[in-house]
């Protein structure tokens, strides 16, 4: 997967963030397995390049979300009054990712809307998403109304965060799609 832009640093932690975009080809059934490291936030050590972390957010990507888009970075209170520093990531799956951007571990994922299909929800546990069959792009099944299409429900528009009001500003698409797979001779 490649990583085409939308990057972050944090000099506190001197470590820079960003995503890395679809597996390819298209065709799912071409390239079994979760394609690691496709799909992925990194917090990459400004000096030396070393992986601090990778959280891949939709394994086996069928859908092209290229999960490339802004990463947000705040200092927000947890429920116990801690501040923490997150990574805010709205992507294209249709997923709100929010990682404590020390060590990548996932604090939130929600859907940005409440028609996203192709994932059930996200278990905060695993991180791994629950996926709909019913919206797959596997051969010989005509999927109709996947949400969101390829070009996401988030694509590569720039938001920002208010501290003051501790709000996200994000343009969002609505845009779902059929899909057909099909052979050609």
């Amino acid at each position: 997967g490649t990583n085409w832009g939308w990057y972050a640093y944090d000099p506190g932690t001197n470590l820079i963030y960003f995503g890395t975009g679809n597996p390819a080809p298209w065709n799912e059934t071409m390239r079994p397995g979760d394609n690691k490291w496709t799909m992925t936030i990194f917090g990459r050590d400004a000096d030396t390049g070393e992986a601090k972390f990778g959280y891949q957010k939709t394994p086996h990507d069928e859908w092209d979300y290229a999960g490339v888009n802004v990463m947000m970075l705040s200092d927000q209170k947890d429920k116990d009054g801690k501040v923490r520093k997150l990574l805010t990531h709205p992507d294209r799956n249709g997923i709100v990712y929010t990682l404590d951007r020390t060590d990548g571990s996932l604090v939130s994922a929600n859907k940005l809307d409440d028609t996203v299909n192709v994932f059930k929800s996200v278990d905060l546990k695993t991180g791994q998403p629950v996926r709909d069959p019913e919206y797959g792009t596997r051969m010989d099944h005509l999927a109709k109304d996947i949400c969101p299409s390829a070009m996401g429900y988030h694509n590569q528009g720039h938001d920002s965060y208010d501290p003051k009001r501790e709000l996200f500003y994000m343009g969002i698409n609505h845009i779902c799609m059929d899909w057909e797979p099909f052979m050609l001779p």
